[in-house]
């Protein structure tokens, strides 16, 4: 791989950014003099990297993206915030990605070989976990929490503060307004449960086994005979062997009250065929 930087005639670096090896700045971008751009960055044309931003090695942006902007918070009063984009990301035409705000944690952070597709958008203060994709027009409100190998479907919009566990998928075109399990499957305007993401199950290496028990849990604590906090406990006894029950009951139990996204009350006291093994 070639290790000379390439800076394109009509580009504008401004004193005081960093490039590394290999970075290439294409036609009429615009890096700004707090950047850091790791080792074989790639900026296609039209790209605009803003403030106290740094990108990963290898990660890829195409035309009118804009990165490190100012964060869409009316209580943001211009304090020193921070964008980290990880290593190896695909990052493709108009996404937005804002700094954080000085009214939250300061830092919006993406992790590495995360896949943003055209127009998507996250805002300040999230926190996006590594191999996350978010589909055409997917949106992040801020202080959103993504964990790894989540997928999000075109036009979906997250509800500022909510958390989405690892390996869960949302649906397209859904209204996402509490906290998603992780392995769940979300759908819907307001989004509701259908079960688990089977498909992020089998790539983490569950047997079939595993998935039956994931699929009895999900029945016992989305029940209609008790509260979620009660079915819980019970859960808990029950299914204490299996790791990724344990994960999603600490998720739940992690930050004190929250707001969740459940299946619809006629689903409660069935899994979805989507849970099929």
């Amino acid at each position: 791989m070639n290790s000379e930087t390439f800076v394109h005639p009509s580009a504008l670096v401004e004193a005081g950014a960093q490039l590394g090896a290999g970075v290439y700045v294409g036609p009429f971008c615009h890096v700004g003099p707090d950047v850091v751009l790791g080792d074989h960055v790639h900026l296609s044309n039209h790209v605009s990297v803003q403030g106290v931003t740094t990108i990963g090695s290898g990660t890829r942006i195409q035309a009118f993206a804009t990165l490190g902007g100012l964060p869409q918070d009316t209580k943001h009063k211009g304090g020193p915030t921070t964008l980290t984009v990880g290593a190896n990301c695909d990052i493709r035409e108009s996404v937005t990605i804002h700094k954080g705000s000085d009214a939250g944690t300061g830092a919006t952070v993406v992790g590495d070989n995360c896949f943003l597709l055209a127009y998507s958008h996250i805002a300040h203060d999230c926190i996006v976990g590594n191999n996350v994709t978010l589909t055409n027009g997917a949106t992040l409100g801020g202080h959103c929490e993504v964990g790894e190998y989540v997928i999000i479907g075109g036009l979906t919009a997250v509800h500022q503060f909510v958390r989405i566990g690892r390996r869960a998928f949302l649906g397209g075109c859904s209204a996402v307004v509490g906290d998603v399990i992780p392995y769940a499957m979300a759908v819907g305007n307001r989004a509701t449960l259908h079960g688990y993401n089977v498909v992020g199950l089998k790539r983490a290496g569950l047997s079939r086994s595993q998935l039956q028990a994931m699929r009895a849990a999900y029945r016992m604590l989305f029940s209609s005979e008790g509260t979620v906090a009660e079915n819980a406990e019970a859960v808990r006894q029950a299914y204490s062997d299996i790791p990724q029950v344990v994960e999603i009951l600490d998720f739940m139990t992690s930050r004190g009250k929250r707001h969740f996204v459940v299946p619809a009350l006629d689903d409660r006291d069935n899994a979805s065929d989507n849970d099929a093994d």
